[in-house]
């Protein structure tokens, strides 16, 4: 169903994930800049120090990023002070 607008989503050129040629054209050149242990040892020193983005960095990489929990209890209580809006159609 189309409500009049000239573009209503769907394909459309330049969207979606990039072709994995590319994806590897970025890490060689990433890589002829930089090779990828000194960058890994740049980390680790980092690291040493305790700086605090490079450990998270670090674990994140050795261990994976920690599941998001959500709490789905909610207290009511937490809720006053609110007022709901309704639109009208």
């Amino acid at each position: 169903m189309t409500d009049g607008r000239k573009n209503n989503g769907g394909a459309r050129e330049g969207a979606g994930r990039k072709p994995k040629a590319d994806e590897i054209k970025i890490i060689e050149s990433m890589d002829a800049v930089k090779a990828p242990q000194e960058v890994w040892e740049a980390l680790a020193k980092l690291v040493e120090d305790g700086n605090e983005r490079a450990v998270r960095t670090w674990l994140h990489y050795r261990y994976g990023k920690p599941k998001d929990r959500i709490d789905l209890n909610t207290n009511t209580d937490m809720l006053t002070g609110f007022k709901i809006i309704r639109s009208h159609d």
